[in-house]
């Protein structure tokens, strides 16, 4: 048996990529509901993205359109965080226990 089929067969990593898979289903799917929920609001709530804030220029629909980034950037965050935190040291131990 090759080492890449032990490692496909380790319960461990099995686990590794059912967790992996998981999170970025969930990520993926959150930050489609973002972006779709933005691009609804342009599409059927124009009035309401128009609206001013106070006495200038921004509208309602500013703040709301860098949240979509904002959150981008921040859902990014969390699998680079959980990356880090939990798959690499996931990924060491499985590759250690190849050997």
């Amino acid at each position: 048996m090759t080492s890449y089929e032990a490692i496909e067969r380790n319960p461990r990593y099995q686990e590794l990529v059912r967790r992996r898979k998981s999170l970025s289903l969930l990520l993926s799917v959150l930050m489609l509901i973002v972006y779709f929920g933005f691009i609804l609001l342009v599409a059927y709530a124009k009035g309401f993205l128009g609206m001013k804030l106070g006495a200038g220029v921004t509208t309602v629909g500013i703040p709301i359109g860098l949240a979509v980034i904002i959150a981008a950037f921040i859902l990014t965050g969390v699998y680079v965080f959980k990356a880090n935190a939990e798959f690499d040291q996931l990924t060491r131990e499985i590759v250690e226990e190849s050997k």
